[in-house]
């Protein structure tokens, strides 16, 4: 290893983070500074993503096996893009990271053993990351993000709002029952046929809308926790374009006041859950990150800014490239888990298998939800 010590005592590392646990084939080099197992500074020298849009277009969203088979094309080369784009050499390099679960298994599988080969390779650490841990600790890699805070992680597979107490200190507190956001945003963006990624197709097409047109349900408004469903609104725009326009082409106005309806009652549903954590939160650090691929939405972050604000609370966002999956996300956790001690031996590391699930968190008591051996959807 190639890590140095600071004059206080603290160590530096390189670390190379790899995200394959969706479509988007993603590597970043990260500088980590840390004393004492607590990070002290972050900067990502390096975030290279490769997206797979084109390839999927033509089936309305992402088919498994395409990209998987994307990744193994790809995965060598974004990561030399990363390591050059850092001004780094491999030498330099002093732990890798990979996302290890949850997501589309056979893309986990392609990212894991590129790291795993890395690390064999050049003779450093490999540690396995849990892509859902990469986001929640995402804003710490440009934001002022001290444990604990309340996160609300919210993207294209999940929709959870988690106590952070501290690394590898996670308690859910709420969490969808049924879709998950960015896969309701995927969807209407798929009925009114504006193509993929969904969230920024809809978010565009919102601009130019009505959003009080159409009515949209707000979901659980009875429901005394936090937890979130996506599902009703998905279905009451199929039922108005089913319904409405029946026969006939969606027109460009409508399609915008569909989209905008839809995006508003999806901010306010959010914001709402998110409220009610706030008003039960147990600690005295004010601090609310908002982390994951629809985090990057305007109406969504106007709508937590004034929940937020009316609590007093402190709202921390990453930048939009840190909202959706990246490297660096992976690279941070992974330095962050080596320098506290919480990483596996090598060995552990060598021999971790991918997971399709992976919680990060367990739920609360009594707030369990879905059956089935392999437990709740989320």
């Amino acid at each position: 290893m190639s890590s140095v010590a600071t004059p206080a005592g603290g160590r530096q590392f390189l670390a190379l983070g790899i995200e394959t646990s969706c479509d988007d084939t993603a590597a970043s080099v990260v500088d980590a500074m840390f004393e004492g197992g607590v990070l002290k500074s972050a900067r990502a020298l390096s975030s290279e993503v490769w997206s797979q849009y084109d390839r999927h277009a033509e089936f309305g969203g992402v088919v498994p096996e395409i990209a998987a088979r994307s990744h193994v094309e790809r995965v060598d080369a974004v990561m030399s893009r990363a390591i050059a784009a850092a001004g780094v050499t491999v030498a330099e390099i002093d732990l890798v990271a990979a996302t290890a679960g949850p997501g589309l298994v056979g893309g986990v599988m392609v990212g894991l053993s590129a790291a795993k080969g890395f690390a064999l390779a050049n003779g450093v650490p490999l540690v396995p990351v849990n892509h859902l841990e990469g986001h929640a600790l995402s804003a710490r890699l440009t934001e002022d993000a001290a444990f604990p805070y309340l996160l609300l992680l919210v993207s294209g597979g999940h929709t959870q709002l988690i106590e952070v107490s501290g690394l590898g200190a996670y308690r859910r507190i709420g969490t969808t029952i049924d879709d998950a956001a960015g896969e309701a945003f995927d969807k209407t963006a798929k009925l009114l046929s504006l193509g993929q990624p969904g969230g920024p197709r809809i978010e565009s097409a919102a601009v130019a809308g009505r959003a009080d047109r159409f009515h949209m349900p707000r979901p659980l408004l009875n429901r005394q926790d936090c937890d979130f469903s996506f599902s009703g609104l998905k279905t009451a725009v199929r039922v108005i374009v089913e319904q409405e326009f029946a026969g006939g082409r969606l027109d460009g106005q409508a399609i915008a006041d569909i989209a905008g309806g839809f995006q508003t009652a999806v901010a306010e549903h959010l914001a709402a859950r998110t409220a009610r954590a706030i008003a039960n939160a147990a600690f005295e650090n004010r601090l609310l990150v908002v982390a994951g691929g629809v985090a990057a939405n305007c109406e969504i972050k106007g709508a937590l800014a004034r929940v937020a604000g009316e609590a007093g609370w402190r709202l921390a966002f990453p930048p939009p490239k840190y909202c959706t999956d990246n490297g660096a996300m992976i690279a941070l956790a992974g330095a962050e888990r080596f320098a506290a001690g919480l990483a596996p031996p090598m060995a552990e590391a060598l021999a971790f298998a991918p997971k399709a699930r992976w919680p990060l968190a367990p739920p609360i008591v009594g707030a369990e939800h879905g059956g089935g051996k392999k437990g709740p959807k989320a």
